[in-house]
């Protein structure tokens, strides 16, 4: 075979494995909403097309503006734990800040060049190839490809794969974006910004699926008492922001492992993991004085000021399924509502 017909076939051969590369990770786009699966599978690809020492893909945080190494090939990933980048800091920040890629064929001719991620992996670089991740003129994040072979072969016919597979890793990563919002929205109230029922049921759900469950549980029902004169007196809306200011003086008084859920109406319910029925009660005591401490509705030209019942039942002392604890403590809440309210009652 002569030296033309060799150079075609490869050619062939070549383009024949880009295509193979785009059509299976479409496949993969159009099958799942792995994130992970999905970006691990076009760093596998990128890896095997470009030839390179390590290949890695950076995500970019949306608040912070901060870089993470989401995926790492080539290299031991456990290098870059607990390693972030700044938005200022190094090649892969330069690009994921200005959308615009970036070939460094020598690093020590480059200013953006940063060798902290070199100092913390002991890694030696010395050539990057740089792309962004952008959807829809957003920055998501980078692909970085560190110490190419060959410069001039990447450019001439590795540079459009790369940029297809960025783009498609910026859209697997949007849609996973898209759901998690939808599903946050989901079990979210929209006026207080608390969980809402549904999130309920599903920690519940999760607590009594396992079998050998010795943890005890805490639930408590909360009501603001006589909240129909609140909105009698200040009307709907003003009367939605009371229930938002509630929630927060509620969960002043909670542990990050805590839930608070905005149940319906004026009421509440406080899920306290590890926590017996006496300890619930003496933490709803403290969360009742709080809640009659307290001002509200204080942009108002007339301040208000509220109590609140409270039912506490507790898994395994007053139930032992999801259902029994719900309509004990909503029973004890009933009982309390009913007698001398602005006060804590126990099953």
């Amino acid at each position: 075979m002569t030296d033309h017909h060799k150079s075609s076939s490869n050619v062939f051969t070549n383009q024949t494995e880009m295509l193979r590369t785009c059509v299976d990770v479409g496949k993969l786009l159009t099958s799942t909403l792995n994130l992970k699966e999905i970006l691990e599978l076009i760093m596998l690809k990128v890896s095997q097309l470009i030839r390179a020492q390590h290949w890695s893909l950076l995500l970019k945080n949306e608040d912070s503006g901060e870089l993470t190494f989401e995926i790492v090939v080539g290299i031991d990933k456990a290098l870059f734990s607990g390693l972030s980048l700044l938005p200022d800091e190094g090649v892969a920040s330069h690009v994921a800040e200005t959308g615009r890629a970036v070939f460094i064929p020598d690093v020590n001719d480059s200013p953006l060049f940063n060798k902290r991620v070199d100092l913390h992996t002991g890694f030696s670089t010395r050539s990057i190839i740089c792309l962004p991740l952008i959807i829809r003129g957003k920055s998501l994040g980078a692909i970085e490809i560190v110490n190419v072979e060959d410069m001039k072969v990447f450019e001439l016919e590795d540079l459009p794969i790369l940029t297809i597979l960025a783009d498609y890793a910026a859209i697997a990563i949007e849609n996973s974006r898209y759901v998690d919002k939808i599903k946050q929205m989901s079990i979210m109230d929209e006026y207080t910004g608390l969980y809402n029922a549904r999130y309920l049921h599903q920690i519940l759900d999760d607590f009594f699926s396992k079998t050998d469950q010795k943890t005890p549980l805490a639930v408590v029902f909360v009501d603001i008492d006589n909240f129909k004169s609140i909105v009698d007196t200040y009307g709907h809306l003003l009367g939605t922001r009371l229930l938002k200011e509630t929630g927060e003086t509620i969960r002043d008084h909670l542990s990050d492992q805590d839930i608070l859920i905005k149940y319906g109406g004026d009421e509440y319910v406080i899920i306290l993991p590890g926590r017996s029925k006496t300890e619930a009660a003496k933490q709803c005591e403290n969360i009742l004085r709080a809640i009659r401490e307290s001002t509200y509705l204080k942009s108002e030209a007339k301040l208000a000021r509220i109590t609140a019942s409270f039912g506490v039942a507790s898994y395994p002392e007053d139930a032992e399924a999801k259902k029994e604890l719900l309509i004990s403590a909503d029973n004890t809440l009933f009982k309390i509502k009913n007698s001398m309210k602005n006060s804590v009652g126990m099953a």
